[in-house]
């Protein structure tokens, strides 16, 4: 057995089994290895029946008497009677058939299960039963347990993991030993084999910083080198010009915030040097990114050099292009901004590619046509890419490469990072915070609505739509779960559009519909000519609708906090008053991140507490960060983080990557997956 074998080879993995272990991700034993639990249930300590208190415990007895029968609609139940020195205690399963016969009388067993109260008297439900004189994998100990999939449990899976533990106990360590020295870490053998099998919660938690370390020096690591490697690139500079950046703010319909001038200041900056600039910008919904992008964008222009500013959608596209032309026509760039997006006919597309080609269009916006071999940028200097998660590796350096060398790069996102995070994610990146909004915006009025009123609600909306103004309700689901009970966005625009709202024009987007079709009906929506438009979260990250000022949410509770919090800032961009309702479904209780985004509509503080609630999957999910694959890891430990990046600024002083086989190949992916390799 080798870490290269197929799960195939542990006895008791057939092909069904390993079939489901293959939709984990489980094909080899490394990848059995590599599967961390996701929680643990503690049953290590023996307590005495006589002593027994609801909630986990562990026995260990002997089974008196064991019957099973029948009862209604085919449910099977056993019951049996375990005795210690002190008392004994009943024991029930349900559809457990095989039980009683399993159970041998005055054999010793450890027991392990809930003691809670079933008919009126305390019993110890659906336990795991292991012989005491065998070493135990699923009673008197803390249990692993792990993300199942329907035909496949924990049990399964600890039992497979059991014989692969020599190969576990052999593991190489991928660290140098100074390090594990300095920072107190135990050897990688020790904390893979006391992930899956710990022998103390204080073992459990060495063993996860441990791991959770080397997974934030690894991404850290490969940032900085990702870092270096930029640093040694060359950028011809882009001169700062006074009047220009004077020009630009006198011309502004409204007056930039204190927050908007820092960070204009701050790319300036990185524009002078002949060093590319990296750097992202962090702006809360609605604090004002396109202007700053565009004051950037107009000092390369006056340079006679070139800008390409890529969105992930095409509506935001043209939303980008009208926006930035309207900005810099009055400083006589306006003919010089063009389109480049898939829905062009194609002589408008060979129109646009020869003006980018010829230099006649100086400030090109588009979507992932930008990186179409067909085109052929003059002089390409700054690079803006908006929502830059939203686009892969490969696309965004496709782009680069149409410079001819390393152009200066502006990363835009809407997703507030608590700034741990971002340092750790983005370790090659400067990073520059817009945390203030336009004066003009009024603060979102955000309100739990439960289940109750939903009709008093949609007489609110109504009401608002009457004046003039436009709606969103956005549903959790697409279309009808036998799993989920939730509203799904066919069934409430169904319900919508033939009573609440039969008088007023009613809308549907979800992304199951193709891309001309979204394309359509959300245009239609900003033209006016949809008075509430039932979608997913399809628009979480989309266009500005200045008219549109409600959001309700339908089954809030079913929604992320930061995820709730994008949603909420696609209404109320004008001088009108915005309106998020959170509306519960009919059991949901209002909880403790709903009565939060409900407080404040400060984005960066509601991603701090969903990291603290929810941990970094929450982050990751709203930004499709998967690959960064942070599992064990909790990002508010800000001195874990600390002592990271310590260790990987030392590491790239003292030691060479060569030395470590199995670190350098990780890194090596990890370069490949972090921003900007």
């Amino acid at each position: 057995m080798t870490l290269d074998s197929p799960v195939r080879e542990l006895r008791g993995v057939g092909d069904a089994v390993a079939k489901k272990l293959a939709q984990l991700g489980i094909k080899t034993v490394a990848d059995l290895i590599d599967y961390y639990p996701r929680r643990y249930d503690d049953f290590s300590q023996l307590t005495p029946i006589v002593k027994l208190k609801p909630g986990p415990v562990t026995i260990q007895a002997t089974v008196k008497q064991a019957t099973g029968r029948y009862v209604r609609r085919g449910m099977h139940i056993t019951e049996a009677v375990a005795s210690d020195e002190t008392s004994s205690v009943r024991l029930i399963w349900f559809n457990q058939p095989y039980r009683a016969a399993a159970l041998k009388k005055e054999q010793q067993y450890y027991i392990s299960g809930n003691f809670e109260l079933s008919r009126q008297r305390f019993a110890i439900m659906n336990p795991s039963v292991e012989l005491a004189s065998e070493f135990p994998l699923n009673t008197a100990r803390i249990i692993p347990i792990y993300k199942e999939t329907k035909g496949l449990t924990s049990r399964q899976i600890r039992a497979a993991l059991a014989q692969v533990q020599p190969l576990i106990e052999t593991t190489h360590e991928s660290l140098p030993s100074w390090m594990l020295e300095k920072y107190h870490l135990m050897n990688l053998a020790e904390a893979m084999l006391a992930i899956h099998f710990p022998e103390s919660s204080q073992q459990l938690v060495d063993a996860r910083r441990r791991l959770g370390f080397e997974e934030v020096f690894s991404i850290i690591l490969a940032s900085l080198m990702n870092k270096r490697e930029i640093a040694s690139e060359h950028a011809p500079p882009v001169k700062f010009d006074e009047k220009v950046a004077k020009d630009f703010v006198k011309h502004l319909p409204f007056k930039l915030t204190d927050a908007q001038r820092k960070v204009v200041w701050q790319i300036y900056q990185d524009l002078e040097k002949t060093q590319p600039m990296n750097r992202l910008v962090e702006g809360d919904v609605g604090a004002g990114k396109t202007v700053v992008a565009a004051m950037a964008a107009v000092m390369v222009l006056n340079a006679d050099k070139q800008v390409a500013l890529m969105a992930p959608t095409e509506l935001l596209a043209r939303q980008h292009a009208n926006t930035i032309q309207s900005i810099v026509k009055p400083l006589g760039y306006g003919d010089e901004v063009g389109l480049l997006v898939g829905s062009m006919t194609k002589a408008q597309k060979e129109k646009a590619r020869g003006a980018i080609k010829q230099g006649k269009l100086r400030f090109i916006v588009g979507t992932h046509a930008l990186i179409q071999e067909s085109v052929d940028m003059h002089e390409l200097e700054l690079i803006v890419i908006d929502e830059q998660h939203r686009f892969g590796v490969e696309q965004r350096k496709t782009l680069q490469a149409k410079a001819g060398h390393m152009p200066h790069v502006l990363h835009l996102t809407a997703t507030p990072i608590p700034r741990s995070l971002a340092l750790t994610l983005y370790g090659e990146l400067d990073i520059s915070i817009l945390d203030a909004k336009p004066a003009e915006r009024l603060p979102i009025k955000t309100e739990i609505i439960p289940a109750t009123s939903k009709t008093k609600l949609y007489a609110a909306v109504d009401q608002q739509i009457e004046t003039g103004r436009q709606a969103f309700v956005v549903c959790p689901l697409v279309s009808e779960s036998a799993v989920l009970e939730a509203e799904s966005a066919e069934k409430v625009y169904d319900r919508l559009s033939k009573h609440e709202f039969k008088h007023r024009r009613v809308g549907l987007l979800h992304g199951q519909l193709k891309a001309d079709e979204k394309q359509k009906t959300m245009q239609a929506f900003v033209d006016g000519e949809i008075d509430l438009l039932v979608a997913t979260t399809v628009i979480e990250v989309g266009v500005d609708v200045p008219n549109a000022t409600i959001m309700l949410l339908e089954n809030a509770e079913r929604f992320g906090l930061s995820q709730i919090h994008q949603l909420r800032g696609r209404v109320g961009r004008s001088h009108y008053q915005g309106y998020c309702y959170l509306l519960l479904g009919d059991k949901a209780p209002a909880s403790r991140r709903l009565e939060a985004v409900e407080r404040t509509n400060d984005g960066f503080k509601l991603a701090e507490l969903d990291l603290t609630l929810r941990g970094p999957g929450a982050i990751y999910g709203t930004m499709q960060h998967g690959q960064l694959d942070l599992r064990l890891v909790q990002l508010s430990d800000t001195r874990l983080l600390a002592d990271a990046r310590e260790a990987a600024e030392a590491f790239l002083e003292r030691d060479n990557l060569l030395q470590y086989k199995q670190l350098g190949h990780r890194i090596k992916h990890l370069r490949a997956v972090t921003n900007l390799n």
